[in-house]
């Protein structure tokens, strides 16, 4: 079947505010964020691509822009399967916060049963985003052939749930998969099993230096590393 290439978007300015954005409306990406975008055209020059489809979010539509501009016959899909976790009331709040909140101790380590008050549950978040893949493969090998790419922009938690889903592992470990912002996974998918190539691929080995704790609102992704959780919703990546 065909391969797929997912994109997080750019980093935006709720990551580096160190809030959980979910589909808080306006949410863009940042001076950082609109560099790596500005990046990403040259970094898949050489990937033919089918098509692409986004999350509806404002910050995956500006990270697709420069691709766009550069390839104006790619043909653009929005997919609201693949949009951010419905965090609901969490939605907007900083993560600094979020963190002494009971649930996220179930977010953390038993995430099949989490799900987010006035939002859904992770197990929903990943059976829709789960279904997309599924169908936009099915669409992409049927029209262009088995041999086709193609593209998704999301975000940190939908794409950890679907690397969980290609790898077999269950949703309770997913959250020890980390994706930066506009970093590149790639998953083929064939009749019987996926095969994972590329996984959160920024091209830049600089996020695995340890950093010392920046002042907040920053420090969100380093607290959360010193404290063996993950950062929910992805996290603000390498400065």
């Amino acid at each position: 079947m065909a391969t797929l290439i997912l994109v997080r978007h750019g980093r935006s300015t709720a990551n580096t505010a160190g809030l959980l954005a979910g589909w808080t409306p306006g949410v863009a990406l940042d001076e950082r964020g609109a560099e790596q975008a500005a990046a990403l055209p040259g970094r898949l020059a050489g990937v033919p691509l089918a098509a692409a489809v986004t999350s509806p979010l404002q910050r995956c539509r500006e990270t697709l822009a420069p691709l766009l501009a550069a390839r104006p016959e790619l043909e653009l899909h929005t997919d609201e399967r693949i949009g951010e976790c419905h965090y609901g009331d969490w939605s907007g709040r900083k993560l600094s916060e979020l963190s002494e909140e009971p649930l996220m101790k179930i977010v953390q380590q038993h995430p099949s049963a989490a799900a987010f008050p006035g939002g859904e549950s992770m197990r929903a978040m990943q059976a829709r985003a789960v279904e997309a893949v599924r169908d936009w493969n099915a669409r992409i090998e049927e029209r262009d052939g088995s041999d086709a790419v193609f593209l998704m922009c999301s975000h940190g938690d939908i794409i950890k749930s679907l690397v969980a889903d290609a790898l077999g592992m269950h949703l309770d470990l997913f959250q020890r998969i980390h994706v930066d912002p506009c970093s590149v996974t790639a998953i083929r998918y064939t009749q019987t099993r996926p095969f994972v190539f590329r996984l959160g691929d920024t091209g830049d080995f600089g996020s695995l230096v340890r950093r010392p704790a920046a002042p907040e609102p920053v420090a969100s992704d380093k607290e959360a590393e010193d404290s063996g959780n993950a950062v929910v919703g992805g996290g603000a990546g390498a400065a």
